[in-house]
């Protein structure tokens, strides 16, 4: 048999017999039938391992964004190969064809390198997945709630209710604090008393107060320094541990501060004001 004849080669029109047309034609065929077979395979494996691997990342309760953008990079992929391998059967000259598609990727990335940071961003934040959508979480000067992840910016609210949509180039450079994951945090709270107070009992007491508070966790357990006499009273601070998930943070520090100033009360503990002296010389 002789070699075979591809249409898609360069060369100088000649005038051919239908013999020899015929011949071109047998041929080609049988390659043409390869690259049909071949990318009605890529559609039928494509698909095919793309619900696979939907089903496989559901089982492992993968985040619903994070699959489908796996699913279509699994199956535009896997069609990319098997349309390059379906056009080299019947000799498209990929040589030139994936030369002048580098090239223009280069000067499209090129122009959209900003939207190209943000959409690899964005594919890495799905797959790490650092947060989910309603965790509070802070990024550089913002902290809120996440209402939306997408490949070009993540969408927060803000404690005062803002909407913020941050690069996710911004975000996946910037340190990220999640603090729903966070299993405990601390909690801060300075009160003064008087001088002539006992700072045993104001100490239980404060101890006492703080452990009332819901949510609040024994390990690491509550604890009070003392650390400043100041103008017109003695200053400590109460630490202790919550579990964000049972409390807010602002809801058990209001809390505290409500508790302790009861508890001080009922055990008459002075909470005092500043006080200044004042000398009057004629």
């Amino acid at each position: 048999m002789p070699p075979a004849i591809s249409p898609w080669k360069e060369g100088p029109m000649t005038t051919i017999t239908f013999q020899e047309w015929l011949l071109v034609a047998a041929s080609f065929l049988p390659r043409l039938i390869m690259a049909l077979v071949l990318f009605v395979a890529g559609l039928v494996v494509s698909g095919w391992l793309g619900k696979a691997l939907g089903v496989l990342l559901r089982r492992r309760k993968t985040d619903p964004e994070v699959i489908l953008l796996l699913q279509q990079l699994t199956r535009w992929g896997l069609m990319a190969l098997f349309t390059v391998v379906a056009l080299q059967q019947v000799g498209f000259d990929m040589t030139a064809f994936l030369t002048g598609l580098g090239v223009l990727g280069f000067t499209v990335g090129f122009a959209i390198q900003d939207v190209s940071k943000n959409f690899v961003a964005g594919v890495l934040l799905l797959l790490q997945q650092p947060f989910d959508i309603g965790d509070a979480i802070q990024v550089g000067d913002y902290a809120g709630v996440v209402l939306n992840i997408n490949l070009r910016a993540t969408e927060m609210r803000t404690w005062d209710g803002r909407r913020v949509y941050i690069p996710n180039a911004d975000v996946y450079t910037q340190a990220i604090i999640n603090y729903t994951r966070t299993q405990a945090r601390r909690i801060e709270i300075t009160v003064g008393v008087a001088y002539d107070t006992d700072l045993t009992q104001a100490r239980e007491a404060a101890l006492e107060a703080v452990r009332s508070v819901p949510g609040v966790q024994e390990d690491p357990a509550p604890t009070v320094v003392f650390h400043t006499f100041g103008e017109s009273s003695i200053d400590f601070t109460v630490y202790f541990w919550i579990d964000p998930k049972e409390t807010g943070l602002w809801e058990a520090k209001s809390a505290a501060v409500q508790v302790v100033h009861r508890v001080f009360q009922e055990k008459g503990i002075e909470i005092p004001f500043p006080i200044r002296t004042v000398y009057l010389h004629q």
